[in-house]
């Protein structure tokens, strides 16, 4: 019989019950019993909400013990969780609703002012088998869909309709592991949780990792140099995170009146969901006194496809070779393809069922003999290890959460005074930042302020642009469509 993730908590219970699981942001102290038993009193709540399995239950959450219970609770009913990111406007909430039909929802209302505000407005009641929960039944007679599907990820559609990705306790439980066997994980490591549980990096490097290995989760509810600086100090072991975070962190340090950080736990440090520059990486690498390792995945391949392995520092800013169980392959036949790049094609355990009510879509990237178009173009070098040299999607990774361009531009082009507008990323410091341009009328001309308050309203906050750059004419092919490669020259 297929196992589920919760029965790998169920383990650690079983083995180790009083090892310390994990604390949050709110002062919960859990052992491994107490989250255990959390999971299986939230569970028969949900029961006797109507919650069976195969239906989908919706999760608004910020970090937390309680939102970790809440993924093994809904494991436990053979239903599925749909984990997404308490800081999403009510119309990013509301067409996942409807696209997703839950029986249920959940709100980490104790720690996050956002999900206690969606937690009202949805009528939503405080569940008595979780402390730090809200809970909500949508509806009586749910149609049941998803078999063995452990968690639905969804990816805000580039045309403005959401993209579930179906991923499987057996994709849960390989990515899981294979973070484990790369990161050498023990019971005696504690890994700081600062990557959103509402996110594929979070959910299975972060959570999965921990529950597989008996290790001890740090949880923080959300990035704050200053607290990451003081985990550093206190005993966390792993750090994952994404390049703007080790930036800030560094900055702060700084201000602390030190050049590099002072950690006597610290033994692993990673960096993922955006590219790396050389340069970076070498004040990164001598700031921690540790190699760097850098990787590559995506939602569709449950996180990572690959990672280095290096035992000291280097200047290989490659993303690595394929993990344990994982293959990798470049198509030179796909568009954009030329000379030894390629699209880069993932197959193995990390890949993902399909999109939800989405066989269309699923058609298009997965192949017929199992392998995953990641749409992303990349070479190898002569060592085998991948380097990712564009995004054919044009996807923007911004402090590790995805942005797609077209809803962005969808939401500026609603403003009476924008003709047309084009998003496109911007590199600096580390971090990949949301840049729009703005076609205008001289005769009308926005102002960016103006322009910035109107996003707040339809996007949230990790997707509004960074800069607003207002022109009188967009780079145009003869055809019309805009010239992204052409974009950065207006910033000159």
């Amino acid at each position: 019989m297929q196992l589920r993730i919760h029965d790998y908590l169920d383990k650690q219970n079983d083995q180790r019950p009083t090892a310390r699981a994990l604390t949050d942001s709110i002062g919960t102290d859990w052992n491994f019993a107490d989250l255990s038993a959390a999971s299986i009193a939230l569970a028969e709540e949900l029961a006797s909400m109507g919650v069976r399995a195969n239906d989908r239950v919706l999760v608004l959450l910020e970090n937390s013990a309680a939102s970790v219970a809440a993924v093994f609770a809904i494991s436990r009913l053979g239903a599925t969780s749909v984990p997404f990111n308490a800081r999403q406007t009510e119309a990013e909430i509301d067409r996942v609703i409807q696209h997703a039909e839950p029986a249920a929802m959940l709100f980490t209302s104790a720690v996050s002012a956002e999900a206690q505000a969606h937690s009202e407005r949805m009528g939503a009641k405080p569940m008595q088998g979780c402390q730090g929960l809200d809970g909500v039944t949508l509806r009586s007679s749910p149609v049941p869909e998803l078999e063995d599907v452990a968690t639905l990820l969804y990816t805000t559609g580039t045309t403005g309709t959401p993209k579930g990705v179906m991923l499987t306790h057996a994709n849960l439980i390989f990515g899981g592991s294979v973070a484990c066997e790369t990161r050498k994980v023990t019971p005696d490591d504690k890994i700081y949780g600062v990557l959103p549980f509402s996110h594929v990096f979070g959910l299975t490097s972060i959570v999965m990792a921990t529950v597989l290995s008996g290790a001890t989760l740090r949880i923080a509810r959300r990035f704050v140099p200053a607290n990451l600086y003081e985990a550093l100090n206190s005993g966390v072991t792993l750090l994952s995170a994404v390049p703007q975070m080790h930036a800030l962190l560094m900055q702060y340090t700084k201000e602390q009146g030190f050049d590099h950080l002072q950690s006597k736990s610290l033994r692993y440090v990673s960096s993922g969901a955006a590219p790396l520059d050389l340069d970076w990486k070498r004040r990164a690498e001598a700031f921690y006194g540790l190699p760097l390792q850098n990787g590559y995945g995506m939602t569709e391949t449950t996180a990572g496809a690959s990672l280095t392995r290096h035992t000291e520092s280097n200047d290989d800013i490659s993303v690595g070779q394929p993990f344990p169980g994982v293959r990798i392959k470049l198509d030179r036949n796909a568009p954009n393809s030329q000379g030894e790049v390629g699209e880069v094609l993932v197959g193995g355990g990390g890949v993902m069922k399909g999109y939800f009510r989405n066989p269309e879509e699923t058609a298009k990237v997965l192949t017929s003999d199992g392998w995953l178009r990641t749409g992303d173009l990349g070479r190898m070098d002569s060592d085998g290890n991948l380097h990712i040299v564009g995004r054919s999607k044009e996807l923007i990774i911004h402090g590790g959460f995805n942005v797609y361009p077209p809803e962005v531009e969808a939401a500026l082009n609603d403003h009476p005074q924008v003709i047309q507008c084009a998003v496109a990323g911007h590199v600096l410091d580390g971090d990949e930042l949301v840049y729009a341009y703005v076609e205008a009328s001289p005769d009308d001309w926005p102002n960016e302020a103006e322009l910035s308050a109107f996003t707040a309203t339809k996007l949230a906050g990790y997707k509004r642009p960074t800069r607003i750059i207002v022109v009188e004419k967009l780079p145009t092919a003869p055809t019309g469509k805009v010239l992204k490669s052409k974009l950065a020259e207006l910033l000159l």
